[in-house]
């Protein structure tokens, strides 16, 4: 059994990147990587086609030493500005590391053109020799197709980081210092956004509607310009990815970093929009137990009884690595070793980052974990699940740094798995038939806040990007989202104007387009795999932690294709809704 310390909500150390912005060693750090570069520069001589095994895997392990280096600048910058969204020093520190890197990104361009360009039978020769490098140098070779010149992919290194870059840091920054203002028993109240949101879970209908009410005001009150930011990242990612690079459509690009055809993802989206009424069948079925004759989308996350249960931040992690070590001692030891290296973020502060995320930078350090914990059952789920990203990370963490990070849809496998071994805990340990049930409903709304949800983003995003190509204004986006809205819950739920600005406050479809279907895919992938787990028992762990230890050194779908899941066929999305479809019907019954 995994013994577990005592632990307090605190902000994280970044002492295993560095000791603060006047740490000597960041510009040492910039310092040696500028000789580095240099020397990296001198390889071009030796790129030809009967290179020797041995020289190619010098220039690569000299490669993963340089980009190392530039991620513990870039984590440093990036996890100190997540801490406090208006810390000019970490803005600076992220502005100078991105012109750094682009420029570093220019000068060692000339490999990856070389490798990308190097003849068929030299490739194979090379790759038999690569080792743990090989999925990831078969993926540059992928890439062919969609690459520019070594000058033209020089000027697009140069233009992000003014470009998309800064766009994403600006939005970031409005939206972070955003607070809300609303009235609870007569008092006004300055909350942060996930304060707020925390009352959208609250068991009064009034003050739910008050809290969606006052986001989508401060959204859409900047709407106008928070739109057109979005406009300009959406022309910017077609400029260069559709008529630049010549991918078939914007999802296309995100597909392709997956490694995944657009196929399975057209399967999968299909597939969802086919499934909707088994959510409006929920959706009602909700509003009988609330007693109320149809849901209003202020209502979605309503709880099912009056329990306001709270987790103290030591019972949060008690419970949780409970749940790990009850499937497997090593999830929860390497759970606690997030916490005892001080590499989560856990209290709600004003200027931080709202949400929650891991950070992976480097195989040999512990990820980072960002939470806002304020003591609701969602805040528990919510760590279990960024545990879950930090352990895969961590069952991945014998591979190189280009190889560690599995592709997006099965980066949420761990994390959504973990959640679900807490849930089964805490159905297991409540004995009041009351909070039983508000935590079956609760394991409803998550799967559909994780699919559907995100389903609709993606539908959205496509519909987008093409609406902005034929000059859109943003009044005719949040319109387009207010029918995308209508759709995704039909006649079950009533959904208010002021959601049409909700798209607004979405950050993945600003920082990392068609981000959104990994969770979806991600969810009922886990699905299948929790079935697997119930129905083989320890038979099944060897499974799961092969496709965890992998990380994103082998194709997804063979990955999977070793557990027996075929992710190209429609059947196997199908039965991922097959189990939503028996969760509502075990809640019908009680």
């Amino acid at each position: 059994m995994t013994e577990t310390n005592a632990y307090t909500q605190s902000p994280w150390s970044l002492k295993d990147l560095f000791n603060g912005f006047d740490d000597a060693n960041i510009d040492a750090t910039y310092q040696q990587m500028e000789a580095l570069i240099t020397n990296f520069e001198a390889y071009r001589a030796e790129l030809q086609a009967g290179i020797p095994t041995e020289r190619f895997l010098v220039i690569i392990h000299a490669m993963e030493t340089l980009e190392k280096l530039g991620y513990r600048l870039y984590g440093f910058a990036e996890l100190s500005f997540a801490a406090n969204t208006q810390d000019q020093k970490a803005q600076i520190a992220i502005a100078r590391v991105q012109q750094f890197i682009a420029d570093a990104e220019n000068r060692t361009l000339f490999f990856s053109l070389w490798w990308k360009a190097l003849d068929n039978e030299n490739a194979s020769r090379l790759l038999a020799a690569s080792g743990d490098y090989r999925y990831w140098l078969e993926q540059i070779r992928n890439f062919k197709p969609y690459t520019l010149s070594e000058p033209e992919e020089k000027v697009v290194n140069i233009k992000n980081v003014t470009g998309n870059s800064a766009l994403n840091m600006l939005y970031d920054s409005i939206t972070n210092r955003y607070t809300f203002k609303i009235t609870i028993a007569g008092e006004e109240k300055e909350l942060t956004r996930g304060e707020l949101m925390v009352l959208a879970r609250s068991d009064d209908a009034d003050l739910r509607a008050q809290a969606y009410q006052e986001l989508y005001r401060v959204y859409g009150h900047d709407a106008p310009i928070l739109g057109q930011i979005y406009q300009n990242l959406v022309r910017d990612w077609r400029n260069e990815n559709v008529s630049l690079r010549g991918f078939k459509s914007p999802i296309s690009v995100r597909n392709q970093v997956n490694d995944l055809p657009d196929t399975v993802i057209e399967t999968l989206l299909d597939v969802s929009r086919k499934n909707i009424g088994i959510f409006h069948r929920y959706f009602q079925l909700k509003a009988k137990k609330l007693g109320i004759e149809k849901l209003r989308r202020y209502d979605i996350y309503a709880p099912v009884s009056k329990s306001d249960k709270r987790f103290s931040f030591q019972q949060g992690i008690d419970l949780t690595f409970e749940a790990f070590e009850r499937f497997d001692g090593k999830f929860a030891r390497l759970a606690k070793r997030v916490f005892d290296e001080q590499h989560v973020d856990s209290e709600v502060r004003k200027g931080k980052m709202g949400g929650a995320f891991c950070s992976t930078l480097l195989p040999e350090l512990t990820p980072w974990v960002l939470l806002n914990y304020q003591g609701k059952a969602d805040d528990v789920s919510t760590m279990a699940h960024e545990l879950g990203h930090a352990i895969h990370s961590m069952m991945a963490e014998n591979h190189s740094l280009f190889t560690q990070h599995a592709c997006l849809p099965l980066a949420e496998t761990a994390s959504t798995f973990g959640e679900m071994t807490l849930t089964d805990l805490l159905l297991e340990r409540e004995s009041d038939p009351a909070v039983k049930q508000d935590l079956l409903f609760r394991q409803l709304d998550d799967a559909f806040a994780t699919i559907l949800r995100q389903v609709y983003f993606a539908l959205f995003e496509r519909q987008a990007h093409e609406m902005i190509v034929k000059d859109a204004s943003v009044d005719e986006l949040s319109e387009a989202y207010l029918a995308n809205l209508k759709e995704e819950f039909g006649n079950a739920v009533d959904v208010s104007d002021e959601f049409k600005y909700e798209w607004v406050s979405i950050p993945h479809i600003y920082g990392t387009p068609f981000y959104v279907y990994a969770y979806a895919f991600g969810q009922l992938l886990v699905f299948a795999l929790y079935q697997l787990y119930k129905k083989e028992g320890e038979a099944f762990k060897p499974k799961y932690m092969r496709i965890l230890s992998a990380g994103g050194s082998i194709a997804p779908i063979a990955l999977l294709a070793e557990a027996g899941l075929d992710v190209t066929m429609p059947e196997f999305w199908q039965g991922g809704y097959d189990v939503i479809n028996e969760m509502v019907n075990r809640l019908e019954a009680l």
